[in-house]
């Protein structure tokens, strides 16, 4: 299971590089807001699916903004 914490920052960055508010990102997936905040808190692992939506809106790779942890 990856550090969820690790990847608040990513999210929170590219949302950030696109000049977008939660609520903006929210709506742009489907979600609420509070789904955004905890998105980017590392308070769980989003779905497939919702990575995918987020990582679109935000014109990034879901490698990007949900990494793996390293093997080893």
């Amino acid at each position: 299971m990856p550090d969820l914490a690790a990847v608040s920052s990513p999210i929170r960055a590219a949302r950030t590089r696109a000049a977008l508010r939660q609520a903006d990102l929210a709506k742009a997936v489907g979600v609420s807001r509070q789904t955004i905040v905890s998105l980017e808190r590392g308070d769980y692992a989003p779905s497939v699916y919702l990575a995918i939506r987020v990582a679109r809106a935000l014109g990034a790779g879901v490698e990007e903004l949900f990494p793996l942890p390293p093997e080893n």
